[in-house]
């Protein structure tokens, strides 16, 4: 069973948008359309799957018995086109990679971010004790989203006309494994602003497990989510874009990105879960901006106070922007003092627009 801080919390957080996949939808291409539609319609039915699970209660996953909690136990599964989880298993823990590229970057990204929250922050798995990580490729037919459903991993081929395989970026395997370890800490409802906060955490994450794997510093990094993910016929870079929130795509089918970067342009729409995927712009934007004043790796101190957060206690499930700016300042000072990283803290925060106490 889920293990937060308040109760038990439905999970199924996907990296695509559903305003993106509903712009698809009424595309009168139906090479275009029919996958969105069908992947939108594939979503609502395992979120509402999971309500139920949730409700239920899902299966206890546990470590293999004498495993150890600072290695990972990762499982990769073929769906085959399927829609049946997890699916034929096609490698274990320690088994050599196959012949199926894309098993074998879910394989790596699994074991990316298991090695950024263990070496950077000490955690063990996105449980904190070992949580076996399983994942599932080539779930459906052209299915355009990767999704953590409260249990494990799963990843869509694209319908290569739009996206592409969504194993392919790396920081996208690492933003839904991050709503795991989400759900198992703070627990953010994912509604307006703290579902905002639980995409941008996602997204932070993800991010930082791209940039340790390619060992850059904040100012090396592209601060895009998604790069690679997009068909070479879409007008765009990414998904998302940190560094210049409303710049990652702008184009004649998917029209263009959403995303403030600051307060003055917050938008308020009940579509997309109260705007989580739009909005979070504004906090991610915040982290770019403490990151790279104080430069170097963003997982050492931007990432810290982020992660001190995140798994600090003091985080309830409807935090607003304010509530975790505030605890952000708190972090920074109790664990930087009173030095660059507080003041990079308070300026950020300053800059998008929102208010610390």
């Amino acid at each position: 069973m889920t293990k937060t801080n308040g109760g038990f919390e439905p999970v199924f957080c996907t990296v695509v948008p559903p305003h993106v996949l509903d712009k698809l939808a009424q595309h009168e291409d139906p090479a275009l359309a029919n996958p969105a539609r069908r992947t939108l319609e594939r979503d609502a039915y395992e979120r509402t799957h999971r309500r139920l699970t949730t409700v239920l209660g899902a299966p206890a996953v546990a470590a293999p018995p004498g495993a150890a909690s600072d290695q990972p136990h990762r499982t990769i599964y073929d769906a085959r086109h399927g829609t049946d989880l997890p699916g034929r298993k096609v490698r274990g823990e320690g088994e050599d990679p196959g012949k199926d590229a894309t098993a074998n970057r879910a394989y790596a990204g699994l074991g990316a971010t298991f090695e950024l929250y263990l070496k950077a922050y000490e955690r063990h798995s996105i449980d904190g004790d070992g949580l076996p990580l399983d994942a599932s490729v080539h779930f459906d037919r052209d299915y355009n989203n990767a999704f953590w459903n409260g249990e494990q991993m799963v990843f869509g081929d694209g319908d290569g006309e739009i996206f592409l395989d969504f194993t392919i970026p790396i920081d996208v395997i690492g933003h839904e494994l991050t709503h795991g370890v989400t759900q198992y800490t703070a627990n953010l409802t994912y509604f307006g602003q703290p579902g905002a906060l639980n995409e941008s955490l996602s997204d932070v994450f993800g991010t930082l497990i791209k940039q340790y794997t390619l060992g850059q510093t904040a100012a090396e990094a592209d601060w895009l989510i998604g790069a690679g993910l997009l068909a070479p016929r879409v007008t765009g870079k990414a998904l998302r874009s940190m560094k210049a929130p409303g710049t990652a795509y702008d184009d004649d089918v998917l029209g263009k990105d959403p995303q403030p970067a600051t307060m003055d342009d917050f938008v308020r729409t009940g579509r997309d879960n109260g705007g989580v995927h739009i909005n979070s712009g504004i906090p991610n934007h915040a982290f770019y901006l403490v990151a790279t004043a104080l430069g170097g790796h963003a997982w050492e101190k931007a990432g810290q106070i982020w992660y001190d957060v995140l798994t600090g206690g003091e985080l309830k499930k409807d935090a607003l922007f304010t509530d975790f700016a505030s605890l952000t300042v708190k972090a920074a000072e109790a664990r930087f003092s009173e030095g660059d990283e507080l003041q990079a803290v308070l300026k950020a925060w300053e800059q998008v627009g929102v208010r610390t106490t």
